[in-house]
């Protein structure tokens, strides 16, 4: 009986010791999201909910963002391990000295676009001289606003932007005191929900700029100094991301158990936009997360002749596919 005992004693000992050197094993790494987080944000809180960043021996702390300009910018100046960003911003972020590497695409198509009520007498973009645009300081469309105008024939001057948080655009609409709002095609549902009929619409990718959307970057340092990490980080997001587009139930679950203010509802409906904007033929034929090394060139050109970069350098050093598991894919449809 005493031999009994023992040899249960000492199994539980065992299994506490090896327990404790799993929690030992973990490491801290922080992560800063381009914004508070939402639905597009969710399969990391699912894979932290698992437990799967602490297999792979990372402590995974999120913080929330407040725009590409500043997630970008705290990667680039070590701040930050990783961060969210779309690709734009961190390119003029490297123009401009920051040591950042993106590693994952989340968007592959532009999610950005603007809206406003057809009530006011805008038809579309040409309209919008003279008018008031609403959106944060930080926000990427505020950033790239001189190559949409562009495209479009507007003198990038010709607008005045308002200050406004995130959560205050549709009020501000509603109120008409602003004209227009940038927003993701996220929360395009909302405001269908909300305007009907009265919602004018307009997507940057339909107008031609296309560019890569949110990518998780990491700080060139950090990276050269703990490359297995990030890879085991890599490889538990894109599993995650993989597991949500499969099965977004338990992935919202996560989110809504770790974020409050959040309508279930509508984060449903941000998830089915957000499988459309992370589809394009990289994405589906390479890997889930995917760049293309010519759309990624092709954005560089665009940054560079229609807004500018302060320094060049080769989009090549941008981003890497090299983390990515080449069996996860987005399916076609």
């Amino acid at each position: 009986m005493r031999a009994r005992l023992s040899f249960v004693l000492g199994a539980v000992g065992a299994t506490l010791l090896a327990a404790a050197g799993v929690a030992r094993a973990a490491e801290p790494m922080n992560l800063m999201l381009n914004w508070t987080p939402t639905a597009d944000h969710s399969p990391i809180y699912f894979a932290k909910a698992k437990g799967w960043y602490a297999e792979a021996g990372i402590d995974l702390t999120i913080e929330a963002g407040k725009g590409s300009t500043v997630s970008a910018q705290r990667v680039g100046s070590g701040g930050a391990n990783l961060g969210i960003a779309d690709l734009p911003t961190a390119i003029q972020a490297v123009g401009k000295g920051a040591d950042l590497k993106a590693i994952m695409v989340i968007y592959a198509n532009s999610p950005q676009g603007f809206y406003w009520l057809k009530s006011s007498g805008i038809a579309g973009p040409k309209d919008f001289a003279g008018r008031k645009i609403g959106n944060p300081p930080g926000d990427a469309a505020r950033l790239m606003w001189p190559a949409f105008a562009k495209k479009v024939g507007l003198d990038p001057v010709s607008v005045n932007f308002v200050n406004l948080s995130p959560q205050a655009k549709v009020g501000a609409l509603k109120t008409k005191s602003v004209d227009i709002i940038s927003d993701f095609y996220n929360e395009h549902d909302l405001k269908v929900r909300e305007f009907g009929q009265d919602l004018g619409f307009v997507a940057w990718r339909d107008i031609g700029v296309n560019v890569y959307g949110n990518s998780l970057m990491v700080n060139g340092a950090y990276l050269a100094a703990n490359g297995d990490r990030v890879k085991k980080f890599a490889a538990v997001t894109q599993r995650a991301y993989g597991a949500c587009v499969k099965d977004f139930q338990p992935c919202l679950d996560a989110l809504m158990a770790s974020v409050s203010g959040l309508n279930a509802d509508n984060q449903k409906d941000q998830w089915g936009r957000i499988k459309q904007l992370m589809r394009d033929e990289t994405t589906t034929k390479v890997a889930l997360g995917g760049f293309d090394g010519a759309r990624v060139a092709s954005d560089y050109e665009l940054v560079k002749s229609l807004i500018g970069i302060d320094k060049s350098f080769d989009p090549a050093v941008l981003f890497t596919n090299d983390y990515l598991d080449k069996s996860i894919r987005m399916p076609a449809q």
